[in-house]
């Protein structure tokens, strides 16, 4: 893969009006732009994160996350477009130096497709077809189209939810850039290579879709003609994912000092771990000169966000060769130097020991599974039986951007679930609580 072919601003959609603007806005700032004035964007606010949505203490939301990735995703672009010029002076005449532009705009839309509840959400849709009563639907689908159901992914809905044409939309979708969409997508590969571990890419619907931009940018085919699609990652992909690794490892552990799940001097062992003893000088220094406590944990926990950027950066400058050939194993984070990277995996040990199963984090896992769970079933059965009266009162809540009557049961599962994936936690809850007589709009 080569630098100049991957860095494009041809626009998905709009290909045969491709041209080079001369404006001060370049494109990767206008899908940067485009992406924050989006309804599915604003939506965001109202979908969990890790915590259950905020009372009198404000936590992150999926909203602030993707604001907070997007920020650390620019300037890890930034300082690696600064190293490769260094490497490779040539590349001047590329795009090369609005990689920040392209990867914190990929960071914003990274989230996109996350369903209500956080990662129950997609564990509720999944199991709902590999568990639950969908299965009686796979004698009706393709092998195909089974694996796109039983491994859904936040990530392949957030680039169906870019590129695919809506009903009354223009061709496009949201006609990102090509280097913008290609870096959003973690697992180039189509379902059926998913998995023990439900990661792929890209639905049965949008392998096309993927293909031309993968074509288009030079990224490297991994599979072999008549094998499941798959390819190599985008080398941007893996800051959009360092950017996701470095803000919910630190911010989760943030949060959880504020909710007394972790206490003061665990959550400052955590973020002081990442310092060198020049470097813990300083930071002690510094947070003498404030009082608030709240105020020194932020600055620990923006500090130790510093330290993996400069590793990150470091680590993706020294593996040029092998990303671009193709070849380079794991995340980012996994390649850390010892040190940075023992402190990394206490965080993770500490997350997934004190915050992940906490009881409220629990309960809004088991919540989230019957809500969602409740409106497939129901949604899927109007689909599938539209001429009963009960399945057009639910189907008469559908905004008709999304093809419900589509000509394939395939197309209009996916439409039950572009609808439900596209809720916030409020509205779900608020449609399930109605559905079965609970809550009743004004009279």
């Amino acid at each position: 893969m080569n630098w100049k072919q991957l860095l494009s601003n041809k626009r998905f959609g709009l290909e045969n009006l491709h041209e080079k603007r001369k404006e001060d806005r370049t494109e990767f700032q206008r899908d940067y732009d485009r992406l924050i004035f989006s309804a599915p964007f604003r939506r965001l606010q109202n979908k969990t994160q890790v915590f259950p949505l905020p009372g009198s203490i404000f936590v992150h939301n999926r909203l602030t996350h993707s604001l907070e990735v997007s920020c650390v995703g620019r300037s890890l672009g930034n300082e690696v477009a600064a190293e490769l010029l260094k490497k490779h002076p040539a590349l001047s005449d590329t795009h090369i130096t609005e990689i920040g532009s392209i990867v914190s705009a990929a960071c914003l839309a990274h989230d996109l497709g996350n369903p209500p509840f956080g990662h129950s959400g997609e564990k509720a849709i999944g199991t709902y077809f590999s568990e639950g009563k969908g299965m009686a639907l796979r004698p009706l689908l393709t092998d195909a189209e089974w694996k796109d159901l039983i491994h859904f992914e936040g990530n392949a809905n957030a680039f169906r939810l870019l590129t695919h044409q809506f009903q009354g939309r223009r061709p496009g979708g949201f006609v990102m850039t090509y280097s913008t969409l290609a870096s959003i997508v973690k697992y180039p590969f189509s379902s059926r290579l998913a998995g023990a571990k439900q990661k792929f890419g890209f639905f049965l619907s949008e392998e096309d879709d993927f293909r031309r931009i993968a074509d288009e940018l030079g990224i490297k085919r991994l599979s072999k003609e008549g094998e499941p699609l798959r390819y190599a990652r985008h080398p941007l992909v893996y800051l959009v994912e360092a950017a996701d690794d470095i803000c919910y490892q630190m911010m989760d552990i943030e949060d959880a000092h504020k909710l007394k799940i972790l206490t003061t001097e665990q959550t400052r062992d955590l973020y002081c771990r990442f310092f060198t003893p020049h470097r813990m000088e300083r930071v002690e220094k510094i947070c003498s000169m404030v009082d608030d406590t709240n105020e020194q944990i932020a600055y620990l926990r923006s500090s130790a966000i510093g330290v993996l950027i400069s590793e990150c950066v470091r680590t993706f400058a020294d593996n040029e060769e092998s990303i671009l050939e193709g070849e380079f194993e794991g995340t980012l984070i996994a390649h850390l130097s010892d040190h940075v990277r023992e402190a990394y995996r206490h965080c993770s040990q500490t997350a997934f020991d004190k915050i992940y199963f906490s009881k409220d984090v629990v309960d809004i896992e088991l919540a989230g599974f019957q809500v969602i769970t409740t409106l497939i079933d129901l949604m899927i059965d109007a689909v599938r039986y539209p001429e009963k009266a009960y399945s057009q009162l639910l189907i008469n809540r559908v905004s008709r951007q999304y093809e419900i009557q589509a000509p394939t049961l395939y197309a209009r599962i996916q439409a039950v679930l572009d609808y439900i994936s596209g809720m916030t936690d409020v509205y779900a809850l608020d449609l399930y609580r109605k559905i079965n007589g609970n809550s009743l709009p004004a009279v």
